[in-house]
């Protein structure tokens, strides 16, 4: 529950932030709109599910109120994923040839709220209850709001377009600001690919429980959404902003990196793991375990005791490791005992 509030508490933080600095940028007053919209809509399906499912009867109207997250989530998508693009970064539209499209997106997400709120049949939410506004006489609703629903990656793909164009012909503040912007979507694009499309190859677990690199993925990826306002936060409000080129190049150079020591990893285990098939049969459990992460154990008993530093300084606190002369009595030749340091301990004089 924590890993899906904190990323939306980025939003209406950084858009008090951006509004009480730049008001007359819309910016800050879209992240502060999508952060109440996001935390509403959770906050209503939490008290549906609580009055419906947990403790039915507990709470007044739990359906009425959980049918919020029904329809809140268009404009919350509307906001986010067109107009601040379109907007971004001085909060003006790249050009009069865009408003044609910032009406169509307006129409739409609009549209496509009011179906999903008059929308008769379950809800989504909460299964096997039905919605409390739904128009039962008219089902058709559920369609045109589905074939509306279709416009809303269309106008997002379009504002994505108008970001690159806008990009193309800037330069300076302008284009350090889109720079900080794509940054932190690629990286949730990125994230949700890579959680989105193994989990379609892969086949799911028998039990039919979520292995737990994919609920792993889902936080993370939940928690890169936080990374937008402050991305825009830093962009808008220019703090540190030319250190954007300094972040691109840390993180592909971190990526590549470790993805490389993964595949190392990966290919040397596998391939020790052929060898050791090949050499002694079928590898066990524990022999599989002890090639993927014992490698210093495969080495002769001589050169592990000669490697191992814990040992090493055992040695050397004692006197007696390799270079130190035998302190036992009748210990080392006559040359080691000539070359042994002598120490003289002063004392103080009465």
């Amino acid at each position: 529950m924590l890993v899906f509030v904190l990323p939306f508490l980025a939003f209406p933080l950084v858009g008090t932030l951006i509004a009480s600095k730049r008001p007359r940028n819309p910016t800050g007053w879209i992240c502060l709109a999508v952060g109440i919209i996001w935390m509403t809509m959770l906050i209503s399906s939490s008290y549906g599910a609580y009055g419906v499912v947990m403790r039915p009867g507990s709470v007044p109207f739990p359906a009425a109120i959980g049918s919020l997250g029904e329809w809140m989530w268009a404009p919350a998508i509307g906001l986010l994923g067109i107009y601040m693009i379109l907007l971004f970064p001085d909060g003006r539209l790249p050009s009069r040839r865009w408003r044609p499209l910032a009406w169509l997106s307006g129409v739409a997400f609009i549209l496509v709220s009011a179906g999903g709120a008059l929308t008769p049949g379950s809800m989504e939410g909460l299964p096997g209850i039905r919605n409390p506004f739904g128009l039962e006489k008219y089902p058709w609703v559920a369609d045109a709001t589905l074939s509306l629903t279709l416009l809303l990656p269309l106008c997002i793909l379009a504002s994505a377009v108008s970001l690159v164009l806008r990009f193309l012909r800037s330069g300076g503040e302008e284009r350090e600001q889109i720079k900080w912007l794509a940054f932190a979507a690629s990286i949730v694009g990125l994230g949700f690919s890579s959680y989105v499309i193994p989990g379609n190859i892969l086949p799911d677990d028998a039990g039919g429980a979520d292995p737990l690199w994919q609920n792993l993925m889902e936080d993370a990826v939940t928690l890169s959404f936080a990374g937008i306002p402050v991305a825009v936060g830093i962009a808008i409000l220019r703090h540190r902003l030319y250190d954007i080129d300094l972040l691109i190049n840390r993180a592909l150079v971190y990526a590549s990196l470790t993805a490389t020591l993964a595949l190392v990893y990966v290919g040397g285990v596998v391939g020790l793991q052929s060898v050791l098939r090949t050499l002694t049969g079928p590898v066990r459990p524990a022999a599989s375990s002890a090639a993927g992460v014992g490698g210093p154990a495969l080495l002769p008993p001589q050169v592990r005791r000669r490697k191992d530093p814990v040992r090493l300084q055992r040695q050397a606190a004692r006197g007696d490791g390799p270079g130190y002369p035998q302190r036992r009595s009748g210990g080392g030749s006559e040359q080691d005992r000539a070359a042994r340091p002598r120490f003289v301990v002063a004392t103080p004089r009465g």
